[in-house]
């Protein structure tokens, strides 16, 4: 059975784990081939482990299994040359590109003794000038082939909902994702009004805490038990702690699929009802 997404090209930032990794895999089961980069390195200001070289490989290894291809590479998206770099070699063998998904992230600052405005700038830099030049760089390639296409940012609650629950719990990492969250949704509207004359839908995509890696680990876990104000604060509506990363998935693939052709300047929320709390 032809997939959803037969004979597209998909672009996917953050792809080594987590979210990424599931929007690869499943974009790929509906036909599309994919571009995946991750920066697949620590950084100084995220206190638990960040992806490895080795798990963008088993990305790749499982996108493969579907039957699609894929070129993957390890790229910073605050590095816009890079990712030109990448984009270009992959698109001319792949063909074309059809889909942006703007996802790479970090948590700075959690777990760290003293964490310093490096977390925020860290914050800022990847997941909004990040996702800026993950978008400039795409953009040629989008318009090359003349008939539209789209690009959906990740962006989270914390678009709508700030993470600062008390002074003790102040912390220039979750002050810089706030800020930097809130900014996507800007980035998105500007984006949605000036491309939709090429047809191409921009929109932004809001889950609650996902089940990744970036959640799910000790320095997080430490600082949520020492803040148990922030916990409070973070619980959902529903009677569910974390969603699922395919949950997240089925709402990139709404909005890039069919299904989405005339959806654009939306922020799309899958938050387990914590924003209307």
């Amino acid at each position: 059975m032809t997939g959803r997404l037969a004979d597209k090209v998909a672009f996917i930032t953050g792809a080594a784990r987590g979210q990424g990794r599931a929007h690869a895999v499943r974009f790929a089961e509906e036909g599309a081939d994919i571009i995946a980069v991750d920066i697949c390195r620590q950084l100084d200001t995220v206190a638990y482990p960040m992806s490895c070289p080795e798990d963008l490989d088993e990305t790749v290894n499982l996108v493969e299994k579907t039957g699609r291809r894929i070129v993957a590479a390890q790229a910073d998206v605050r590095d816009v040359a890079r990712l030109q770099a990448v984009l270009a070699d992959a698109v001319a063998e792949l063909g074309r590109l059809d889909f942006v998904l703007a996802n790479a992230g970090v948590m700075p600052g959690i777990g760290l003794a003293r964490p310093t405005a490096s977390a925020f700038n860290e914050a800022i830099d990847i997941m909004l000038n990040g996702v800026y030049s993950t978008i400039e760089a795409a953009l040629p390639h989008l318009l090359r082939h003349g008939d539209g296409g789209a690009i959906v940012i990740t962006s989270s609650a914390a678009g709508f909902k700030s993470l600062g629950a008390s002074f003790e719990a102040h912390n220039p990492g979750l002050a810089g994702y706030t800020a930097a969250k809130h900014g996507a949704i800007g980035l998105m509207r500007y984006y949605a009004t000036t491309l939709a004359e090429k047809e191409i839908r921009v929109n932004s995509v809001h889950p609650t805490a996902v089940a990744t890696p970036m959640i799910q680990n000790q320095a997080a876990g430490a600082f949520l038990g020492e803040h148990p104000e922030l916990a409070t604060m973070l619980s959902n509506l529903l009677p569910v702690s974390l969603i699922p990363v395919e949950d997240v998935t089925e709402a990139m693939l709404y909005l890039c699929a069919g299904s989405g052709r005339y959806i654009t300047g939306t922020t799309l929320c899958v938050d387990a009802g914590i924003l209307v709390k």
